[in-house]
């Protein structure tokens, strides 16, 4: 499964098309032009406080399973613009649901994220606790939806755009990346920091909250156990370190935070963000936000290459 936004910073005027604020018709401006990697039309929303426009273009689809050819694609996206009737303010988020009813869970927070982020008056005062009350909230109202989130929920990665400043909110192994322009290169710049077993703070909080850390393999008695290093995720992707009850075989999470997963909270897996915050410059070009059906393929600095390919 993969989801993906790109987005540019411009200094051209948008076209003059107005249109629904509603995230879902994704922006009041539309131009009638593909992107290229997407094959989606390509967006315009004006950042009148800094004179620039954001151009973007959304993409989500099913990822192949050999033995689940119909396997559900359940990641989604949500876009509002001009947040809280602001328009210099607005926002992106990437969610990949997993579980039996991931889905439904990625969806549900989709939508409660926003309200809730939304919904908070100091928000532009201090977006990075607007940021953490939000995803506590979303994460408290799952629980007490009539999804079962007990074995699912969604990992989430969202982009605030305040002015000429991102705000960036990461729950999960998704990821967003800044395309930086450094003399004759373009270079991937990390936004997010996956929040998996593999980084040693995370292994260590969770380990503290009686998690154990394991591999499938490890698991299944086919690796020893008690070697608690797993290397790095490009090289051990296929089978990573995942957090297990004590004496069980569940919930079997690669993540360490994540919304929704009520088992896994019981673990250490929690609902509170990384929030990291970027003032743009002329040498910043471009931001992708996706989930790990990219990023467990691709790394950072091949994502930036290919959309700087189609753009430049």
């Amino acid at each position: 499964m993969g989801c993906v936004h790109g987005k540019c910073c411009t200094r051209y005027p948008s076209p003059s098309v107005s249109g629904s604020r509603d995230f879902r018709e994704l922006g009041p401006y539309c131009a009638q032009r593909k992107h290229i990697l997407t094959q989606s039309l390509l967006q315009f929303v004006p950042v009148p406080s800094h004179n620039f426009t954001l151009e973007y273009s959304v993409l989500t689809q099913r990822g192949y399973y050999p033995d689940s050819p119909d396997k559900e694609n359940q990641d989604s996206f949500g876009i509002r613009t001009q947040f809280q009737g602001n328009p210099s303010v607005h926002f992106f988020g990437v969610y990949d649901g997993h579980g039996e009813f991931g889905g439904q869970c990625s969806n549900f927070v989709k939508d409660r994220l926003v309200e809730n982020l939304s919904s908070d008056i100091a928000l532009l005062e201090d977006p990075v606790k607007a940021y953490t009350s939000a995803f506590l909230t979303t994460n408290d109202d799952l629980h007490k939806n009539e999804i079962d989130d007990s074995l699912s929920g969604t990992t989430a990665i969202t982009v605030l755009v305040i002015g000429n400043t991102l705000y960036v909110a990461n729950v999960g192994d998704s990821r967003a990346v800044l395309a930086v322009k450094d003399g004759n290169r373009v270079v991937a710049e990390d936004l997010s920091s996956d929040q998996t077993p593999f980084r040693r703070d995370e292994y260590e909080r969770v380990k503290l909250c009686g998690a154990r850390v394991l591999s499938v393999d490890q698991v299944e008695g086919h690796k020893d156990p008690d070697i608690q290093t797993w290397g790095d995720e490009e090289s051990q992707g296929d089978d990573p370190p995942r957090l297990w009850v004590q004496n069980g075989m569940v919930p079997g999470a690669a993540f360490t935070r994540s919304v929704g997963d009520k088992l896994a909270e019981t673990i250490g897996v929690i609902a509170v963000p990384e929030v990291s915050t970027v003032q743009l410059t002329p040498n910043h070009l471009f931001f992708v936000v996706a989930s790990d059906g990219v990023f467990e393929f691709l790394s950072s600095q091949t994502v930036v290459d290919m959309v700087w390919h189609t753009i430049s």
